[in-house]
């Protein structure tokens, strides 16, 4: 996914080219060098934003290996059986 820097001024300019390039990736708003905003997609905003309501979604998503938990193992005696 490309990413289009612009400045204020070139956004102020020409807003229709900065929401073009947003379809192909996010599009980096400076101000003075800095990041100032990011402009998306309303389809990248909406994933971005949408509830993950399945294991399966968010096993897919790429932030998840950024997750810690612990997994406990239950150990069983054979008598219980």
């Amino acid at each position: 996914m490309p990413v289009t820097t612009v400045t204020s001024r070139e956004f102020n300019h020409d807003a229709a080219a900065a929401k073009r390039a947003a379809k192909a990736g996010p599009v980096h708003i400076t101000n003075r060098g800095e990041l100032e905003a990011v402009l998306l997609s309303a389809e990248d905003y909406h994933k971005l934003t949408a509830k993950v309501e399945r294991i399966t979604d968010l096993l897919v998503y790429p932030a998840a290996a950024d997750i810690e938990f612990d997994l406990a193992r239950v150990v069983q005696s054979s008598s219980n059986f």
